[in-house]
């Protein structure tokens, strides 16, 4: 499970953020997380509050927040965009395989609350 790994990296990457902005608490961090990602919502959650209790003291009561942003692929032979879980790598508009993947991807914080 790299879930606890990204997690880590997270509350690093916040503690950053708190030391560069004289921030005593975090309250909430949202990430943007892409549909196709392999990261697993489920366990980021997981783990969360057991990390953020032992690792950070800033973010000890914080709440995660997970946006999820679509997988989207490009169609190189047709132009059409669709989505990549419900096709795969297939466009299902002309058949071809020549496509690559648009968005859906992401690992993101987007948003840190906290004061």
């Amino acid at each position: 499970m790299h879930e606890l790994g990204v997690v880590f990296q997270v509350i690093k990457m916040v503690e950053e953020v708190c030391e560069e902005n004289d921030l005593t608490e975090i309250s909430s961090v949202t990430l943007e997380l892409g549909e196709v990602s392999t990261v697993i919502e489920k366990y980021l959650y997981d783990v969360w509050k057991w990390a953020v209790l032992k690792k950070s003291e800033h973010m000890k009561d914080s709440k995660l927040i997970v946006e999820t942003i679509p997988a989207i692929t490009y169609c190189e032979s047709c132009g059409a965009k669709y989505g990549t879980v419900k096709h795969g790598k297939i466009c299902p508009e002309c058949g071809s395989g020549h496509t690559y993947l648009l968005q859906g991807n992401e690992f993101n914080i987007k948003e840190i609350e906290g004061c």
